[in-house]
């Protein structure tokens, strides 16, 4: 039902990437769906999200509405609504509460600082990384006066490297600006694909974060659709519409 990283292990700090297993969500939806976003059964997704607070053990699970952009909200107090404004990351040193990205190819990416004194998670697709939301992130705990080197980090499932199919202006668009890319792309049977877990985990290096305190599920979203919910592939299915994956960090 759910994905952990080993390396990425806190005392206090607890994480989960959940599955698409596990629901109530019928057809496309099947069936842990938790985008509240989405054109699924509300009631359904209400009972999934509680399915999610029984088994993390959480009343409260802040999520944001995502738009592809490079804003974390940092929470400072408890609010009754649990969906916050329009952002792509939340930052907090809360206890007890969760906070939650929505995924369907695009990483999730869960940070901690050394002292588990704050928690950060942040949706990451190639815009998000393009906007810098990454380097947003480490500048959350730079302002708490924590350095980049005792930041962990942890990226989620995402859509993969073989799956993962650009144009040559898409290639060309990121190298401009990210000159040490260039490794990020390879080239099948002439067409050109797009390695996202790699260029997410430069952008985390360039952030100032050591590798050793990187780790990451690798698993690819497109490929393992017996576990995730994808939008590219729902959009080779011609599907309307598609489920989110929920992924989650908390401290005690």
């Amino acid at each position: 039902m759910f994905f952990r990283s080993k390396k990425f292990k806190r005392k206090n700090i607890s994480h989960w990437f959940f599955t698409r297993k596990g629901g109530v969500s019928k057809g496309i939806y099947k069936s842990l769906n938790l985008g509240i976003g989405s054109k699924d059964n509300k009631a359904n997704i209400i009972k999934n999200i509680n399915i999610i607070k029984k088994k993390t053990n959480l009343k409260k699970i802040y999520t944001v509405k995502q738009i592809h952009s490079n804003k974390i909200l940092e929470l400072t107090k408890n609010y009754k609504n649990q969906r916050l404004s329009c952002a792509d990351g939340i930052f907090t040193n809360k206890s007890d509460i969760g906070i939650g990205i929505l995924t369907a190819d695009c990483a999730p990416i869960l940070f901690v600082d050394n002292n588990s004194e704050y928690i950060c998670c942040i949706h990451s697709g190639w815009k998000g990384a393009y906007k810098n939301i990454i380097m947003k992130a480490v500048a959350c705990y730079k302002r708490k006066n924590i350095a980049a080197i005792n930041i962990m980090a942890v990226v989620g499932p995402c859509i993969g490297f073989n799956s993962y199919e650009v144009s040559k202006n898409f290639k060309k668009k990121i190298y401009s600006k990210f000159k040490n890319s260039r490794t990020c792309f390879g080239k099948k049977n002439k067409k050109i694909y797009f390695n996202l877990r790699k260029f997410i985990i430069q952008r985390l290096v360039d952030s100032g974060l050591k590798l050793e305190n990187i780790s990451h599920i690798n698993k690819d979203t497109y490929m393992l659709k017996q576990f995730f919910f994808s939008f590219r592939l729902s959009t080779h299915k011609n599907e309307l519409d598609y489920g989110r994956n929920l992924s989650i960090i908390t401290k005690k």
